[in-house]
């Protein structure tokens, strides 16, 4: 009887530990990432930068590539100024954007990419999307899964703690995820895949339950393996739905509607979370995620991140058009404004009570 297997893309190497940037060196000289040293670095303007004068005496044969921001521009020219150079790989050092613009450039030019994350505010770190910002606002591009990712715990807790908190928020909204993608299953026929939806879940129900916080080294562990389940989960399924559904449907639509007050990724993919069980009628899923995020310091109102009750309706009407053709509670109720408006109301009401 034959052996049925499937491959997984996941990197060879995940270190999450205190101090993990003093065995950097040794990582990137596995022969499985880089035989001759020659490795290009792209680094973020701040936690980036300030790391490069401690890591540049242990890494002799690397070139340095500072990057801007968070653009397509920036990665493009990023690839541009890699291409030729023989390099074995390119690591991302630094937070979300310069890992996302780094992902994307390494696929440009064909090279295996290393994450080396220096704060947790979203899953993008293990995943094989990048999200970068362009002319018509932001736009998410398929890429290889990293090769190889580091998280040092000491350097995570010198990020402000904000960007923990928006990782709490992007893991913990994989639970509402889940649940649109078993939705439209039953409503479409849509396929789920059982092993990416398994750890997309487990990934946010470790955090979502973990009675530890961000200054704890257990939790930012659980945190960190969470958001790289999340990532391995959407290679496994060779999209995002394990992570995104109404929650990050809604987000969209506030970064769309309102650009400059647009708040954290994680800050809204939560609050985005514990409204979208509250519309499909999981009152006690939407008041545990609502008590987490709050617990951890994470906002469960709109106005608690700059919207208008006004607002955040119209961003919840407008959400299902930025992912034409997926199916959430959002698409499954079409309720017009006046409803939203309503379920709003209980939805506050319930969470506060």
């Amino acid at each position: 009887m034959p052996v049925l297997t499937r491959l997984i893309p996941s990197p060879v190497v995940v270190d999450i530990k205190g101090g993990a940037l003093a065995d950097l060196s040794k990582v990137l000289a596995d022969r499985r990432i880089s035989a001759s040293g020659k490795l290009a670095i792209a680094v973020s303007e701040g936690s980036g930068a300030r790391l490069r004068e401690r890591l540049a005496p242990e890494l002799p044969g690397a070139d340095w590539y500072p990057v801007p921001g968070g653009t397509i521009d920036a990665a493009v020219e990023l690839a541009d100024a890699m291409r030729g150079k023989r390099y074995d790989a390119v690591v991302g050092l630094g937070g979300g954007k310069i890992i996302d613009v780094t992902k994307y450039a390494a696929a440009r030019v064909g090279l295996p990419m290393i994450a080396v994350a220096t704060n947790l505010s979203h899953d993008g770190i293990c995943s094989p999307v990048s999200t970068l910002d362009n002319d018509n606002g932001r736009g998410s591009y398929g890429v290889p899964t990293p090769l190889a990712l580091v998280i040092d715990l000491d350097v995570i807790r010198e990020a402000p703690a904000r960007y923990v908190r928006a990782g709490i928020g992007d893991a913990v909204s994989n639970l509402s995820a889940i649940a649109d993608w078993e939705l439209s299953r039953r409503e479409t026929g849509e396929p789920v895949d059982g092993l990416a939806a398994a750890m997309a879940r487990s990934a946010g129900e470790s955090v979502l339950r973990h009675p530890g916080g961000i200054g704890d080294d257990d939790f930012l562990v659980t945190l960190s393996e969470g958001l790289v389940l999340s990532g391995i989960a959407m290679s496994i399924s060779g999209d995002t739905r394990p992570s995104s559904g109404a929650c990050h449907e809604i987000s969209h639509a506030l970064d769309l509607l309102f650009p400059r007050r647009a708040a954290a990724h994680g800050e809204q993919v939560g609050l985005g979370a514990a409204f979208a069980m509250h519309l499909r009628g999981a009152g006690e899923e939407s008041g545990l995620i609502a008590d987490t995020l709050r617990r951890h310091g994470l906002p469960v109102l709109p106005a608690e991140i700059g919207f208008t009750e006004t607002e955040f309706v119209e961003a919840v009407v407008y959400a299902p058009q930025t992912r034409p053709g997926r199916y959430t509670i959002l698409e499954h109720l079409d309720l017009p404004a006046t409803d939203i408006r309503d379920a709003y109301a209980d939805y506050a009401k319930a969470i506060s009570s």
